[in-house]
Parts: C-alpha cells; structure tokens; sequence
C-alpha cells in the first residue's frame, strides 16, 4: 500500500548487545558523488569491526558494506560511516532518500578526512533544510559510552591546527548525524604502516569509533528500526 512502511533492520540492532552471537553485522560505508574519494581509508572500517568485537563483545563482520547514498541498500544497516578529502554532491533524489534513512532510525557518522567540510554543510541542509548543526558538548553521551572522552573528540591529526569538533544532526530530539571535525578518527583506525600515528593516538581513534557504536546500538533513541517506504 502507497505510504506503508516496511521495517527492515532488525531485532539485530540490539541483539548485538543481548548476547546474539550468532548474528553477523557490517559497518557500512558510503559511496557517495561530486568526486570525492569516498574510499579513503581503506582499511579503518576492518579495525574498527574488530575493535568492537574485541573490547564491545560484538559481532561484526570485519569486511565492510559499500552502499550508495540512493540505493535502497542503505536501510540495512544502522551505521553508516562516511569519509573523503573533496566534494560531495546530492542529487534531489539521493537527498530524499538519506532523509528517509535517517528519520527511520538510521544513522550517519561524517569524518572529514580534510577538505570535505565545504560540502558537508550544504549537502546536510538539502537533506534536513530545517536543521542545523550544532556543536555537541563534551557531556553529551556520545563522548562517555565504554571509554571517557572528557574533553570531547581526540586530535588524531593535524590537519589545519584547530581544535577537534564533534557536531551533531539532531531530528525530534535523536541524533541522527554526527560529524567529527579536525581529528581525523578515520586515519587513526587505519593500519599502522598507512599513517604511523602514534599507538596512542590509533587507541584513542579506536576507542572514540568504539563509542560512536555503542551509542547507536545501545542508545534508547537509537534502536528505532530503520523504515524504507514500499
């Protein structure tokens, strides 16, 4: 029926928490058009999978989903990870669609891998034109999930020298969008030999990522279903 709604993920966005062993998740990555490279970072997905399976007791799958932006697809999976160095465009239609992930319980985390935040805010504004981003202060949950961010987001990398900033998309009062700024999560949760950042600084890269996952699978206004119209 025209305007029905079929739920498709999953008892397993809490199961991941309850004890499913057997369940088997992908974080999910997002491909995305305008030309930037939306693959950066290839290996940071992998590590971040078995970092939460290691030290969350979850049950990822270490291979990565790639989904695109307008695909359909993107409504199996509540986590959606995306990155690049450049440009992001949206089509209309691709716009719609990233909405509907993400009021039907989706989730979308942004990491500026440098030179993607000039698109990041115009192309968030075509999918939520009556939203803003909005700094997330270092109280919000996100930043005290398994590991304790007190001063927010770590400085991975150095990028311009400002400080790291976690913004936050916030739609009927859950967080549908989180966008870390000036650290450069993504590159952290690489392997060694890519970046060699400092052990420490790959743990804190790892531990944030961590959180960002917990929060979403565990988070009370996060286990809503993700809902695509039939």
């Amino acid at each position: 029926m025209a305007g029905s709604k079929r739920f498709v993920l999953l008892a397993a966005t809490m199961l991941l928490f309850f004890g499913a062993s057997a369940q088997s998740m992908k974080l999910a990555l997002l491909i995305y058009n305008g030309g930037g490279d939306w693959y950066a970072n290839p290996t940071s997905l992998k590590n971040l999978a078995n970092f939460c399976n290691e030290q969350l007791h979850t049950s990822f799958n270490p291979v990565e989903a790639r989904v695109e932006v307008g695909s359909t697809d993107i409504f199996n999976f509540p986590f959606i990870h995306m990155t690049g160095h450049g440009r992001w465009a949206l089509s209309d239609a691709e716009a719609q669609n990233l909405r509907k992930y993400l009021e039907g319980g989706g989730f979308l985390h942004i990491d500026d891998n440098y030179g993607l935040d000039p698109y990041v805010r115009p192309a968030l504004k075509k999918v939520f034109p009556e939203i803003d981003l909005v700094e997330l202060p270092f109280t919000y949950p996100i930043y005290h999930q398994k590991f304790n961010f007190n001063n927010g987001l770590p400085k991975i990398h150095e990028h311009d020298g400002k400080p790291p900033k976690g913004y936050g998309l916030i739609y009927k009062g859950r967080l549908v969008c989180f966008y870390s700024y000036e650290t450069d999560l993504g590159d952290g949760w690489e392997d060694f030999d890519v970046h060699r950042d400092p052990p420490e600084k790959h743990m804190a890269a790892l531990q944030m990522g961590a959180n960002l996952v917990q929060y979403v699978f565990s988070n009370t206004d996060n286990k809503t279903p993700v809902a695509t119209p039939q």
